[in-house]
């Protein structure tokens, strides 16, 4: 017997897609919305009386163009949040949460060997990564429309690159643990704790100057200092791709020699 096992995948988690998708849609749209009001009350007296590190950070002094803004209340937190959770919850769900389900069976008495099942897995959850930040793309070229905002395609189409990318590496790296492992909430809880503690050194490397030189190891940094909405393309995408892969494949031997079926 042999299984469809990416397409299955991707079937099986398409209504899932539906619902994020939408939901990332509906952001966009709501933030442009608010954009004429923020933009109106941003003046110099505002910016003078912020602390000049939150005003770096967030930079909220770019919040009166239609990119800035997008960037820093979309783009900082809220998305790459998103995209991480979603990574995040398929990638644990992929091996070790249909292990603990008792679906994983099925799968791993076909022909396959265990090696292609996980890699075809992992390639489901990046082309429904993708799915979400080609969905990104378009509501955020809508969103620019409606709101005159003024965004390039090439800004958003980066923009969208960049939410892709963090989620797939957490998603990869709760993947791994997942297959490693066995355990959906390990896998979930050891990413979570990756994607706050790269947020947190993100924030530092900001604001105190004796960790800025460990800032660029962080992914929000690698995926957002750019913009992330800009015409720059940053060396950081190609880290956090590669970190992906190498979670997914790091994770292969384990998977390959333990006795799933029965953990």
């Amino acid at each position: 017997m042999t299984v469809p096992i990416f397409s299955k995948t991707l079937r099986d988690q398409r209504w899932a897609l539906v619902l994020w998708s939408l939901g990332i849609g509906a952001l966009l749209l709501v933030m442009a919305a608010l954009w004429p009001t923020v933009r109106d009350l941003i003046d110099a007296d505002l910016l003078a009386a912020l602390p000049e590190a939150l005003v770096e950070l967030f930079d909220i002094d770019d919040m009166v163009t239609g990119v800035g803004f997008l960037n820093t209340e979309v783009f900082s937190i809220l998305m790459p949040g998103l995209f991480i959770a979603y990574g995040v919850g398929r990638g644990a769900h992929a091996i070790a949460g249909e292990e603990q389900d008792g679906t994983l069976e099925v799968v791993l008495v076909s022909r396959l060997s265990r090696s292609r099942i996980a890699l075809e897995k992992a390639a489901a959850l990046a082309v429904s990564l993708t799915v979400l930040g080609a969905v990104g793309f378009a509501f955020t070229l809508l969103a620019s429309s409606l709101a005159d905002m003024g965004i390039p395609a090439s800004y958003a189409a980066n923009g969208a690159l960049a939410m892709m990318l963090i989620g797939l590496q957490h998603g990869a790296l709760a993947f791994a643990v997942g297959a490693a492992s066995g355990r959906r909430g390990l896998a979930v809880g050891v990413a979570a704790t990756v994607a706050v503690m790269g947020y947190v050194l993100h924030v530092a490397g900001v604001l105190v100057d004796g960790l800025e030189a460990w800032q660029p190891l962080s992914p929000f940094t690698q995926a957002i200092a750019a913009g992330p909405l800009s015409d720059t393309v940053p060396l950081g995408f190609a880290w956090l791709a590669l970190a992906a892969v190498v979670f997914v494949v790091a994770a292969l031997p384990r998977f390959t020699r333990r006795d799933a079926a029965a953990s």
